[in-house]
């Protein structure tokens, strides 16, 4: 994952959420696991580049018993990495578009617990 610099307006926590993620003029969706999550967005590590500002469908499951957080996105950043299994990666910053404020409460709970346990 990328150590750079954190330009975030929203703190984040490392928490394993799954998710499947789809750019919205595609069919096919890619499953993976978050990498971290905040309120404005997640990172996540993915096998091929969905190209920055692509617009996205995202099903985030939050992975404590409610259902999972379905929304809107844009790919933010992409960054290759070839750090897992030796082959070619794609760390990936996910921007909510249009997140609904009873989700927003969920993520921001959990990051908010995470955040206070580091």
């Amino acid at each position: 994952m990328w150590s750079g610099i954190n330009r975030r307006k929203f703190p984040r926590a490392n928490y394993p959420c799954v998710l499947s993620v789809k750019r919205k003029d595609q069919q096919d969706s890619l499953s993976t696991q978050t990498e971290n999550i905040g309120l404005g967005g997640i990172c996540v590590m993915l096998p091929r580049d969905l190209g920055i500002f692509a617009p996205v469908e995202i099903s985030l499951d939050l992975l404590d018993g409610q259902p999972a957080i379905e929304c809107d996105g844009t790919v933010a950043w992409v960054i290759v990495s070839k750090e897992v299994k030796k082959s070619e990666s794609f760390d990936t910053g996910l921007e909510f578009t249009n997140l609904k404020r009873k989700d927003a409460i969920r993520i921001n709970s959990i990051v908010e617990k995470v955040v206070d346990t580091q």
